[in-house]
Order: C-alpha cells, then sequence, then structure tokens
C-alpha cells in the first residue's frame, strides 16, 4: 500500500462583514449609527422580515374578507 500525501489546502479567504455607516443632521440634532452584520447574519434577518410581512399579509386577508350572511350569530349581524 502506498502512502498517501495530502497537499495543504490554502486557507480560506476572511468573510468580510457587511458594513453600514449613517449619518442624519436636522437642525441642532445629529444621528451618528454605525452597523456590521455578517452574511449569515443578514440571511437571518431577510428571513425575519419576510416573514413577519407574510403573516401581516395573511392577517389583513382574513381580517377583511366578506362572510356570507347567514354566518354569523344573530347579536353580531347589522341592522
Amino acid at each position: 500500500m502506498a502512502p498517501t500525501t495530502s497537499t495543504p489546502s490554502a486557507p480560506a479567504s476572511p468573510v468580510q462583514p457587511h458594513v453600514l455607516s449613517l449619518r442624519a443632521q436636522a437642525g441642532r440634532a445629529s444621528l451618528h449609527a454605525d452597523l456590521s452584520i455578517s452574511t449569515s447574519g443578514l440571511w437571518a434577518v431577510a428571513g425575519l422580515v419576510s416573514g413577519i410581512l407574510l403573516s401581516t399579509a395573511v392577517i389583513v386577508a382574513v381580517a377583511t374578507r366578506k362572510l356570507p350572511d347567514d354566518t354569523l350569530p344573530p347579536r353580531l349581524r347589522r341592522g
């Protein structure tokens, strides 16, 4: 059996974080914010936001649907 040799693999390139810098000023009030997030963190935030938007759409659809007249109890009927 021949000895196996392995060549060292090249080191993985470091993952660069996504960076956001915000500066805003209105009159004497000012705001300065810095944000740094990894790619996986960005995907997690995107998943949470899309879940919130989808569930909100379902709630609005259910709340605004028109029910047949005979499905409501008499005390909740209009008129």
